[in-house]
């Protein structure tokens, strides 16, 4: 796997990430709850500064 991802990438998707995580515990009721599983999604891919769907695209935010 290449990089594909940049720091300010990786930093959002780490804050969004526990930010989706931490949602869906506190609100067990929600509607849309099932969208909160974005949040280990984001964490996973900024952990490994990869992105399937950037590389489906051809993106990269990732500089040398």
């Amino acid at each position: 796997m290449t990089r594909n991802i940049s720091s300010i990438d990786r930093i959002i998707r780490v804050i969004l990430g526990l930010a989706l995580t931490i949602g869906f515990f506190l609100q067990p009721e929600a509607a849309y709850r099932w969208l909160y599983l974005a949040g280990p999604v984001l964490l996973v891919t900024a952990g490994l500064n990869f992105c399937p769907i950037y590389r489906i695209l051809g993106l990269s935010t990732f500089r040398k």
